[in-house]
């Protein structure tokens, strides 16, 4: 339990909880995805990132067998 009320200590320094409640945490998830982002644009692992690795995919279509019309 010493683990939980630290925890909530931490979360209780973050301003605008009258106003905002939760969303106060909003603006930190925001910084978190762009951050994940640029990770995976720019940061090589091996010869390859994962922005290189999704442009692949693209050239390769998947069949989908449930499609209809197809």
């Amino acid at each position: 339990m010493a683990n939980r009320s630290k925890l909530q200590a931490v979360f209780a320094l973050v301003p605008g909880k009258k106003h905002l409640g939760v969303y106060r945490f909003l603006p930190f998830f925001f910084v978190l995805g762009g951050a994940m982002e640029w990770f995976m644009i720019n940061v090589r692992i091996g010869k390859e990132t994962f922005y290189l690795l999704a442009a692949t995919d693209r050239d390769f279509p998947m069949e989908i067998p449930w499609q209809l019309g197809s």
